[in-house]
């Protein structure tokens, strides 16, 4: 585990020691991708337990309400 936080702090003062657009641009490539991957892992895994819960996402077919009666046309008398 030492090691593994050597590693880390070097690679952190690494990045922190860089110019402003470098510093953006490894963050921004090291970051993106990390943050999607963690994203679509919640969202699979919150699935997974509202499916469970019976709370998922899938719409329950509602009764279809009956047509209302056709109302006859009154005309009003202006030509």
């Amino acid at each position: 585990m030492q090691r593994i936080a050597g590693w880390w702090d070097g690679f952190e003062l690494w990045v922190a020691g860089l110019p402003f657009i470098p510093q953006f641009l490894v963050v921004l490539v090291g970051m993106v991708p990390i943050s999607f991957a963690i994203a679509y892992g919640l969202d699979r895994a919150l699935r997974a337990i509202f499916r469970a819960l019976g709370r998922d996402d899938r719409p329950e077919l509602a009764p279809v309400p009956a047509p209302a009666p056709a109302r006859p046309t009154v005309g009003s008398g202006a030509r």
